[in-house]
């Protein structure tokens, strides 16, 4: 029996949050700017990063990134950056005011979902989520192994 094979990110992606449709509903997505420095960047393009626990927190009128672990970067050993720091994210004030008064009325939270290249920057997508309990996680599984037994089916059936 063949192993099953990881989703991978889409083609240029620097990172991909997998647990993010699995603990949440996503409801509404944003594409925001990210502030790093250039061991950052250098970082990011050669060993991506990790995204599992990240999430995004409202300080002061502006969004900042937490969790997100960017690897040091091996040659600029002197001026590398620390790989747990939050980081700001770029957005408009108009954005940030609705994001804001979703997450304070209905209880939403802010999750980084993807973080990927675009004309030379460096985009963050990030997601209002409402958190999932027991139970539809169930029912995702349950719906998403209905549909891969008929996948199998139909592949036995056409042979």
């Amino acid at each position: 029996m063949a192993k099953g094979k990881k989703k991978k990110p889409s083609g240029g992606d620097y990172g991909y949050n997998r647990q993010a449709r699995f603990r949440y509903e996503l409801l509404d997505r944003l594409e925001c700017g990210i502030v790093l420095t250039g061991t950052e960047v250098k970082s990011l393009r050669t060993h991506g990063c990790m995204m599992g626990d990240a999430y995004v927190d409202v300080r002061r009128e502006e969004l900042w990134l937490q969790n997100l672990r960017i690897e040091p970067y091996a040659p600029a050993a002197l001026n590398n950056h620390l790989p747990d720091k939050p980081r700001k994210l770029l957005a408009h004030r108009r954005e940030i005011d609705r994001l804001l008064g979703q997450t304070t009325t209905n209880g939403l939270t802010l999750v980084p979902t993807r973080i990927y290249p675009k004309d030379r920057r460096i985009k963050v997508e990030i997601a209002l989520a409402r958190g999932k309990n027991v139970a539809d996680k169930r029912q995702d599984m349950k719906a998403r192994d209905m549909d891969r037994e008929m996948q199998r089916a139909l592949r036995e059936r056409s042979r």
